[in-house]
């Protein structure tokens, strides 16, 4: 999760105003599984707890991810993995580390679950201060790259009053503009980023589970700004570690995401396209991130603040649907982040508007964050934010074929798709037991199974036709 601060003004003299075009023309684009089928991909990021635990591993237990399945039917994780726990001394590849990994992957994997890995920072890294904790005892401030790969050249980091504030920090931007090179000054950083990649992928290259990787969480170009960042140094990291990953792993699909401060709040992107070299259709997923600046701030969703946020979500969708759709070639859209303080004024209804957006979009979504308080979904004492209710809706999960348009309530489901007649396995949907407490009623498809414990409903739609409208109802409706 990243804030924006004071920093949005001097990015938006960078990149411009709000976005006020339209965006793609380009029809969304699927990450599909192995049976061919396009993934709806709902759920959480696990978890921040990972960002300081000396074993890299979230604060996050398998009774946890059932408690969250059941409640909620989610289908996707955007797993924390991190560089200084991948890669501790140059060269050196932590293989117990990449267990650990692997271990609660494997959870998920029992549960049907994707999981796109994600290679986190904040602040660059947890070495920024001897402590970690910014001098002011609040928690470690940084984290991401290994203390061997931070060179701040002697440059101060001095305590301040919100964790976003130590980006624009000497020291903290000599660490960035070290890594990306753009002091001449370390051209290995880059290289390294990559190799670390590199072993990520080489463990999780045939892991049917692990469908994405996240190569890099807010990217934030240190004194470079804007398109000249996104174009130059990101897009060339990008395409560095997507030709290193892609000698080992072909399959998995790789996510790029844009300059977070700025274009998560609705700024123009200047990332230009990534190759991917591997045999067949290229795998390449857009990532972007949503954090309006009114909500980030500590705003509710209504006033002048909703009116605000509105804007800026108009703005992100279109630029957003421009870069996946025109400029890196009409590539699937995963939304990151996503998130705010449930307790603040109008959340139910904030969480409404994004997630209508990415059905809109055809988007996956990580929701910010599972870690307990009022960002999640649970409460420290086990109790449930309003988070729960908000995501618990019908929804499908696999849709055998491309879905075009398909819309929810909490006890009826529409979906519309383009049946695909080399794909076998049935589209699955879920539904929840507040709206459907018994069988179900299901028009325009045959039922294949009802699963009542799992809340997963199989059907099969007719081979031959141009386009299927399936409508989901309770049992005697």
């Amino acid at each position: 999760m990243a804030g924006s601060l004071a920093l949005g003004a001097g990015v938006a003299a960078a990149q411009g105003s709000l976005a006020s075009s339209g965006g793609s023309d380009v029809a969304p684009s699927y990450i599909t599984d192995d049976d061919g089928r396009s993934l709806i991909l709902r759920g959480f990021n696990t978890a921040s707890s990972a960002k300081s635990a000396p074993d890299g591993m979230p604060d996050f237990t398998e009774a946890d991810l059932d408690r969250e399945q059941a409640d909620m039917g989610t289908n996707f994780v955007r797993f924390l993995i991190s560089w200084r726990s991948v890669e501790p001394a140059p060269g050196q590849y932590d293989q117990a580390y990449l267990d650990r990994v692997e271990d609660r992957v494997s959870w998920y994997a029992e549960r049907g679950y994707k999981v796109m890995l994600d290679m986190h920072q904040d602040v660059y890294s947890g070495a920024i201060t001897p402590a970690g904790d910014g001098g002011n005892g609040a928690g470690n401030i940084g984290n991401g790259a290994p203390a061997w790969a931070t060179f701040m050249d002697g440059l101060a980091v001095k305590p301040q009053p919100r964790w976003e504030l130590y980006y624009i920090q000497p020291g903290v931007m000599r660490a960035f503009d070290n890594f990306w090179n753009t002091t001449g000054k370390h051209p290995e950083l880059v290289e390294h980023y990559a190799n670390a990649w590199q072993a990520v992928a080489e463990r999780f290259a045939g892991n049917d589970t692990v469908v994405a990787y996240d190569l890099m969480n807010e990217p934030f170009g240190g004194s470079m700004q804007g398109p000249s960042f996104e174009a130059g140094p990101l897009a060339a990291m990008y395409q560095r570690t997507t030709n290193a990953i892609r000698q080992v792993d072909q399959d998995s699909w790789v996510c790029v995401a844009p300059q977070a401060i700025g274009v998560n709040q609705g700024l123009s992107s200047g990332l230009t396209k990534i190759n991917d070299p591997r045999a067949g259709e290229q795998r390449i997923a857009y990532c972007p991130h949503l954090y309006p600046l009114p909500l980030d701030l500590g705003d509710g969703y209504s006033g002048l603040s909703r009116t605000l946020t509105d804007a800026t979500i108009t703005a992100w969708r279109a630029d957003i649907e421009h870069v996946a759709g025109d400029v890196l070639g009409g590539v699937p859209i995963i939304i990151g982040e996503i998130g705010l303080d449930t307790t603040l004024p109008g959340a139910t209804d904030y969480i409404d508007r994004v997630y209508t957006n990415a059905r809109e979009m055809g988007a996956g979504v990580a929701y910010w964050s599972s870690d307990p308080g009022p960002w999640g979904p649970y409460l420290p004492d086990g109790s449930q934010t309003l988070l729960v209710d908000s995501l618990n809706k019908p929804y499908p999960r696999a849709v055998a074929g491309t879905p075009t348009e398909w819309s929810s309530t909490v006890d009826r489901l529409q979906l519309t798709l383009t049946p695909d007649p080399a794909v076998t396995a049935p589209t699955e949907i879920y539904l929840p037991e507040s709206g459907f407490p018994g069988g179900v009623k299901v028009e325009g498809a045959d039922v294949v199974n009802w699963d009542r414990d799992s809340r997963l409903l199989t059907v099969r739609t007719a081979t031959g036709a141009p386009t299927a409208t399936v409508t989901v109802t309770p049992a005697g409706s």
